[in-house]
């Protein structure tokens, strides 16, 4: 969109490195996007690509192999996927969520070991928090770690596992301390190969379909002592801090959703005519078309501000929240309309609106639903 108030966050730097990631997504994903949908899941080679362009290692620091950048080039990469319609391959979730968990609780040996590879692509992560009997209730969890010598025994599982048929490694939440309630949760780094890991089916999703969504299973799983991210209990701190940038990776997305899907609706219904005329000549289009484009537009300044906020780390829980609450619901109400105004042909996959609508509607669920979000926020009023 062209906005009245122009966006001031990003510098030429920022933009010439918009124009690669836009480039790359043009030709080197888009083109193959179909097949990954068929297949439900992304292919190697594309992670090991993102990695040697740096899709994977924007805000990571150079001495771990990133770029040194911060979190916005990472909402340059969330900004340019949102706008082509790619919800595949999960870069935002392995680059932008759990690679900067790994930067800020792990020791600096475990850093040096583990996010080279993350950048590079040749390691791909999950993060498991969601288990087949709760949502997002943390002191639900029944996953649990037991020590035994120098190692954990893990048991339990996991679903709704975004790259977990791809991942080779998940950040996984388990029970240390049961009666500590939430508190008695800590994180592991779980190399997906060992003995006593296995995955269940890709599950099949209304969208995101290039994006392998996997059961995981885990029985008698000896992890490394040392593969304990953070400390041991400190799993809700670690997690909280994840996942305010978890929700305003969601947010980021959705606003771009809804803005290029309100281009694409004005583009189409001047061109669709019926009744003699376009479909954009009807009164009805264009008021619906004027308040979708005043509500992205009014949107837009408060996730930038969200977004430079939190580049400077000063983006609180509450905001985060708030952005993510608010961001996802516009985007679900504007893809609709839009959706709406293409008619039956709305509803067809090969229109990118369609596509659009299926992929967004999971972003009021994603990263704790937005009944927990309004939950945060009241108890910060």
């Amino acid at each position: 969109m062209q906005f009245e108030i122009p966006r001031t966050i990003y510098a030429e730097e920022h933009e010439i490195f918009r124009d690669s990631v836009a480039r790359f997504l043009q030709e080197e994903v888009l083109p193959v996007y179909e097949s990954w949908e068929d297949a439900g899941r992304t292919p190697r080679d594309i992670w090991l690509r993102a990695g040697e362009v740096g899709l994977l290692g924007t805000s990571t620091p150079k001495e771990y192999g990133g770029i040194g950048g911060d979190f916005l080039f990472d909402s340059i990469v969330i900004e340019e996927l949102g706008r082509y319609g790619v919800a595949a391959p999960a870069w935002d979730m392995h680059a932008y969520i759990i690679a900067p968990i790994l930067q800020n609780f792990c020791t600096n040996e475990q850093k040096k070991a583990w996010l080279p590879k993350m950048v590079t692509g040749e390691w791909i992560s999950a993060i498991g928090l969601t288990e087949p009997g709760g949502g997002s209730d943390m002191k639900e969890i029944k996953t649990n770690a037991k020590a035994d010598g120098v190692d954990y025994i893990i048991n339990g599982a996991k679903t709704f596992i975004t790259n977990g048929h791809i991942a080779d490694y998940v950040l996984l939440a388990t029970k240390t301390d049961p009666s500590l309630g939430a508190k008695g949760v800590s994180m592991f780094w779980v190399d997906l190969s060992l003995p006593g890991v296995s995955r269940g089916k890709n599950l099949k999703k209304i969208g995101n379909k290039a994006q392998d969504t996997a059961e995981l299973f885990f029985d008698d799983v000896r992890v490394p002592a040392a593969n304990l991210v953070g400390e041991l209990n400190q799993g809700w701190a670690l997690l909280m801090d994840g996942l305010a940038q978890e929700r305003l990776v969601v947010a980021v997305r959705s606003i771009v959703l809804a803005e290029s899907a309100v281009d694409q609706t004005i583009e189409y219904t001047k061109q669709r005519k019926t009744f003699g005329q376009t479909v954009f000549d009807f009164q009805n289009t264009q008021f619906k078309l004027a308040e979708m484009t005043a509500d992205v537009e009014a949107g837009r300044p408060f996730i930038d501000r969200c977004i430079e906020l939190h580049a400077k780390g000063e983006c609180s829980m509450y905001l985060a929240a708030k952005a993510k609450l608010w961001a996802t619901e516009l985007a679900d109400r504007v893809l609709d309309d839009c959706l709406q105004l293409h008619g039956g042909y709305g509803y067809v996959w090969e229109f990118p609106i369609a596509r659009a609508w299926a992929d967004a509607r999971v972003h009021r669920i994603y990263a704790g639903t937005n009944e927990v979000m309004k939950y945060i926020i009241a108890k910060s009023l």
